[in-house]
């Protein structure tokens, strides 16, 4: 059996261990949740994101499903609805600053904050070469800065706990710093963005510009920036960095107001984003997102994670 043989079988392996244990309940010990445990979740309407939604609301946690566009996330928790879970649903364009500004009055003023932030909300548009500086400017703005704008707004939100406030970042392998393919070529800026005790907001901002002159410019292609889903790659490598860079900053919160922030890859997902070209059901591209969600006993703080199990940025 070669390489590729035993890596194919080893992910299997885990897929099935992973689907087996989703199918053992919660004990008393580890639900920390109950009903008044508030979940946010971006981009919720569909994919990933809706998936999530239903496994939070499936455990019983208060979830509050967002989207952009009102007609479809009203659809969404109906059909949830109708499948016998609670939701609740508000719009939220995590892209429009008063929109979050919005959203985050409503939930401070009816839940009084919230315990879980789910970021998902996330686009892509170009599979290679076919980029444009107008769709990476679309990809980073959502990707990244609604992310960051999102995680600012809600951190005040965040309710104490002795287990722990959560922020899951739904992220990619594809922004990997150290991956094996599909990596930037640039080997001080690689280091740069791994040495996070130099890592500011400031280096993240500057990759993003610098890359987003590229694209507009016609240079990306020599620039040394992923060459497959380029504009989603260097974008989810902004997550990864901003991940790192706010579990730094949020290290020092003393006992009963930690907030533990973390980042995970849900794999290749049969989900619009994709063109439904996944090998990964959405339960399976929502698992882990939801583990870290839920851990009873949450230590990890600016990991990264895919399939359960931590791996390198």
């Amino acid at each position: 059996m070669g390489k590729k043989e035993k890596a194919k079988e080893r992910r299997e392996n885990r897929l099935q261990e992973i689907h087996l244990l989703r199918t053992i309940p919660y004990s008393h010990h580890q639900r920390w949740w109950s009903k008044e445990t508030v979940a946010v979740v971006t981009g919720g309407n569909r994919g990933i994101g809706f998936e999530i939604c239903r496994q939070l609301a499936t455990h019983g946690l208060s979830v509050i499903l967002t989207s952009r566009d009102v007609s479809t996330g009203f659809d969404s928790v109906k059909a949830l609805q109708e499948g016998g879970l609670s939701l609740v649903y508000h719009q939220l364009d995590v892209v429009d600053y008063s929109s979050i500004n919005q959203f985050a009055e409503w939930l401070q003023k009816n839940y009084g904050g919230l315990d879980i932030l789910v970021n998902n909300a996330g686009v892509n548009f170009n599979l290679g070469s076919d980029n444009s500086v107008e769709n990476a400017r679309k990809v980073i703005e959502t990707n990244y800065y609604g992310t960051k704008s999102m995680t600012e707004a809600i951190i005040p939100l965040l309710k104490p706990s002795p287990v722990g406030a959560r922020v899951v970042n739904v992220s990619s392998r594809l922004g990997r710093l150290n991956g094996r393919r599909n990596r930037i070529s640039n080997v001080a800026l690689r280091e740069q963005l791994n040495d996070v005790e130099s890592l500011s907001e400031e280096l993240i901002d500057r990759t993003l510009s610098t890359f987003l002159q590229q694209v507009e410019d016609g240079t990306w292609t020599t620039g040394g920036w992923p060459q497959v889903y380029t504009d989603y790659s260097v974008s989810k490598l902004a997550v990864n960095a901003y991940t790192r860079l706010m579990a730094r900053k949020l290290s020092e919160r003393p006992e009963g107001q930690k907030i533990y922030i973390n980042c995970y890859c849900p794999g290749w997902v049969k989900t619009a984003l994709t063109g439904y070209a996944g090998n990964n059901t959405v339960e399976e591209g929502a698992d882990t997102g939801v583990w870290l969600a839920l851990l009873s006993d949450q230590t990890f703080m600016g990991k990264f994670f895919a399939e359960r199990r931590e791996i390198s940025f």
